[in-house]
């Protein structure tokens, strides 16, 4: 289906979010990655909650809204989930890889929807939401984690696209020099 155009910028955000993280962090090395702020989180520990709230909460509560009426739709919590969270994939690589894979199959979905779909309903935290609106809110909730990941890392997705612009300007200034 074509999407209205609130939803389709919802796509659009969540389609991004996979490449801007990779942009983000792939100069980064295991020191500034695990370089905690003053609550103690770290750009890793960033990444890994995209991964982890994308597979364990809001996927399924997507799902959930699409198969069945009004579920009551579960958050990670977030002090909670540090310590019991899942470490084997904590490579960069590998969480940068498993959201990438994760976000397409929920863009998979989206993009099967049809309007009908949008109107359908769920509980979360106790209040009544469409599927149209928890779109909404995960791709601001996206949003709001990528600004606190560029926090976290010193330098925001501008910051590193205009000195990886400048890097090929210089590059390219020798080499043609």
């Amino acid at each position: 289906m074509t999407l209205p155009q609130p939803l389709a910028d919802v796509l659009a955000v969540l389609a991004s979010t996979p490449t801007t993280l990779a942009h983000l962090v792939a100069e980064a090395d295991d020191a500034r990655l695990d370089d905690a702020d003053r609550e103690g989180w770290t750009p890793r520990l960033w990444l890994a909650w995209f991964r982890d709230e994308e597979v364990l909460a809001l996927r399924p509560g997507l799902e959930r809204m699409l198969a069945e009426p009004e579920p009551v739709l579960h958050v990670l919590d977030r002090a909670a989930w540090p310590a019991g969270r899942h470490r084997t994939r904590d490579r960069k690589e590998h969480i940068l890889a498993d959201f990438a894979l994760h976000r397409q199959s929920t863009l998979a979905i989206v993009r099967a929807l049809e309007p009908r779909h949008l109107e359908r309903r769920g509980l979360l935290a106790g209040e009544p939401v469409t599927v149209a609106a928890y779109l909404e809110g995960w791709a601001a909730h996206d949003l709001a984690r990528v600004r606190r990941l560029e926090a976290a890392l010193g330098e925001t997705l501008a910051d590193v696209l205009e000195r990886r612009r400048r890097m090929v300007e210089e590059y390219r200034r020798v080499d043609e020099g």
